[in-house]
């Protein structure tokens, strides 16, 4: 991939692509991810996720009806901490930190809410991996260690290999993603990274913009 096919899908701007063109390439290739069709349905999802490639850390600046609602959250918040923790406009910012821990604690290999992991090993890099299970295993196939420094992630070089590693194996079905962009079936790509259909219009259109970009 050139630095000027990656400007022209237009959902980057041209310094942010600098940035991260060799990080990029040098994940793609570690991972298998080589043609056209692979390399559209993998940074159409990254530019989507990292909003362009300006976001390495979740936001979870959530209104109260959001923690009520949001996919991954059900359950997780009662009425009166929604309410207690979430963003008002005009009245009180969210509390991230205890969001975090209260959405993510006792999950995905993070300790109880008052262990902190939650918000320790809260979504980082361009694909947001999120808990300590994931940066475990994702630091020992590329070479990190994510459990003591978890702020790695936020860095163009290893966010963009932990991303490529979730593509190839640290996803939820444990398989390559290759397969489905190989078939162009990028919907089904958007729900394993998702778990939904969040911004399904957009990453199908990054895509097609990409591949013509790469034409």
């Amino acid at each position: 991939m050139k630095l000027e096919q990656l400007i022209a899908i237009g959902h980057v701007r041209p310094g942010t692509a600098t940035l991260f063109i060799d990080p990029l390439n040098n994940a793609m290739a570690r991972f298998s991810i080589s043609t056209a069709k692979r390399q559209a349905a993998f940074v159409s999802q990254l530019l989507h996720e990292s909003a362009g490639l300006t976001r390495m850390v979740e936001s979870l600046s959530y209104r109260p009806d959001a923690l009520m609602t949001v996919s991954g959250f059900k359950g997780r918040f009662t009425r009166a901490q929604a309410d207690r923790l979430g963003y008002i406009p005009g009245e009180q910012k969210a509390d991230q930190e205890m969001i975090a821990n209260i959405a993510y604690g006792s999950r995905l290999g993070n300790g109880p809410i008052h262990s902190g992991d939650g918000w320790r090993y809260r979504g980082r890099g361009p694909i947001q991996l999120t808990g300590k299970d994931n940066y475990r295993r994702c630091g020992l196939a590329i070479g990190y260690d994510l459990v003591t420094s978890p702020d790695l992630l936020s860095r163009p070089d290893v966010g963009c290999l932990a991303a490529a590693w979730f593509w190839h194996e640290g996803n939820r079905t444990g398989n390559s993603l290759n397969a489905l962009a190989d078939a162009g079936r990028i919907i089904a790509i958007s729900r394993v990274v998702n778990g939904g259909d969040t911004g399904l219009a957009e990453r199908c259109g990054i895509t097609d913009r990409f591949i013509e970009a790469m034409a």
